[in-house]
């Protein structure tokens, strides 16, 4: 398993996946940044670390996951190299398994990154105006651990556009899924029912009603580990055509 993993992690180094791991991140640094330049009064870092963690859950994590899953799926897709992957001699299960671990450690490295990012996007603009310069107590360990628990109740969505990508060689279906989710996640925030949707759940860990946390964690995390167990057990023993 380490060292399928270990392959998996080499083929990252010449895809756009990385790239795509440190432009998200940015652009929340550079929106935090130009919104600095454009205040006339300073405000909490719990506002502008805030605002930050709600565009990530809200929007960019689910459209991130999307593309995530389609690059490493297109991997292998494009120059038709499952034939290979399969006939290697190691369990086929550890072919998808790798790759799944490879999307969420990717989502935890950009939620590390939009952490980072936006606090030196803070600060920075602090220097270039200090008479905006973000105020109160940074707190790094907090905002860490509500990222941690947004990645969390992101499993469930991670593993179905996971499946998806995987299952079908071309990349529109997982894409139209993507959207399609992160669409209704958006008209049906206020709605009650739209807890249940997986791209709903990482931004429902910010909801101020405790209910919807719990519900965002024990689906989107528990159910979530069943569902990517599942697909990798599907997958493993699906024929390739």
């Amino acid at each position: 398993m380490l060292a399928v993993l270990s392959v998996e992690i080499r083929k990252l180094n010449r895809s756009l996946a990385l790239l795509l791991a440190a432009a998200a991140p940015a652009l929340i640094a550079v929106f935090a940044f130009a919104m600095m330049l454009r205040s006339r009064q300073p405000s909490e870092w719990d506002m502008w670390i805030g605002s930050g963690l709600a565009i990530w859950a809200y929007f960019l994590m689910p459209m991130c996951v999307t593309a995530l899953t389609a690059l490493i799926a297109q991997m292998e897709h494009a120059p038709r190299s499952w034939d290979h992957l399969r006939a290697l001699p190691v369990p086929r299960w550890t072919l998808y398994a790798s790759k799944a671990i490879c999307v969420i450690g990717l989502v935890l490295v950009m939620s590390a990154a939009v952490l980072g990012m936006t606090v030196g996007a803070v600060v920075l603009g602090g220097m270039v105006k200090p008479e905006v310069a973000a105020v109160g107590r940074l707190d790094l360990a907090g905002y860490a651990w509500t990222l941690i628990r947004i990645a969390v109740a992101a499993v469930l969505m991670i593993a179905i556009q996971f499946w998806t990508a995987i299952r079908f060689a071309s990349f529109v279906p997982g894409l139209v899924l993507g959207i399609g989710g992160a669409f209704f996640a958006v008209v049906a925030t206020s709605a009650k029912q739209g807890v249940f949707m997986p791209w709903q759940m990482p931004v429902n860990i910010l909801a101020t009603e405790a209910w919807r946390v719990q519900t965002a964690l024990t689906l989107g995390g528990g159910l979530g580990l069943v569902v990517l167990a599942a697909a990798v057990i599907h997958l493993a023993r699906r024929e390739v055509r």
